[in-house]
């Protein structure tokens, strides 16, 4: 028998270098995309996560535009302008008999 000793590393290393370097460049490539596909599924729920936030807002946004409307329909409303006018500012509709029309030419 042969007393050279030899580190089991190192014959493992050197035998995968001869015969292995297929099986080791698929088990990289294996590795990676493995790495790929957590990242991008990570990636996706953080993105799915922004959207249900985003649609969410959304709605809170569109609840409030809708109540800007309804008040802004209430406060133009005709009798409320006018009952503002009378009240507050005095303001009286004009006898029809009292108006001046004014033309210019």
């Amino acid at each position: 028998m042969s007393t050279e000793r030899h580190s089991l590393p190192g014959v493992i290393g050197q035998d995968l270098l001869r015969h292995g370097k297929l099986p080791l460049i698929l088990f990289f490539a294996v590795i990676i995309s493995a790495i790929y596909v957590v990242t991008t599924a990570h990636k996706t729920r953080l993105l799915t996560a922004e959207k249900e936030r985003l649609v969410l807002e959304k709605n809170v946004l569109d609840i409030e535009w809708r109540n800007l409307i309804l008040e802004e329909n209430a406060l133009a409303d005709h009798s409320r302008v006018e009952r503002f006018a009378s009240e507050q500012l005095g303001m009286v509709h004009v006898d029809p008999t009292k108006e001046n029309i004014v033309v210019t030419k």
